[in-house]
């Protein structure tokens, strides 16, 4: 049996491993430990519509975050 790299993988590679391998509960707690968020950051919720002409940014920016993490 080889092992794996885990910490090599990215998110949809060790997503697809653990699927294949749902018995590996090492394999989940690195999924969980390396991809649960850490983010800080909290946006108030838009008061106005004006509020609103941020948000194609920040939705930008987000999708970016997650681009890069896998």
């Amino acid at each position: 049996m080889s092992k794996y790299d885990f910490m090599s993988m990215t998110r949809s590679e060790l997503r697809r491993y653990i699927l294949e391998h749902r018995e590996d509960e090492a394999a989940f707690q690195i999924y969980l430990d390396r991809f649960s968020s850490n983010s800080s950051e909290i946006f108030p919720a838009p008061q106005t519509i004006e509020d609103l002409d941020n948000f194609p940014q920040l939705h930008q920016q987000q999708l970016e975050k997650r681009q890069n993490q896998g």
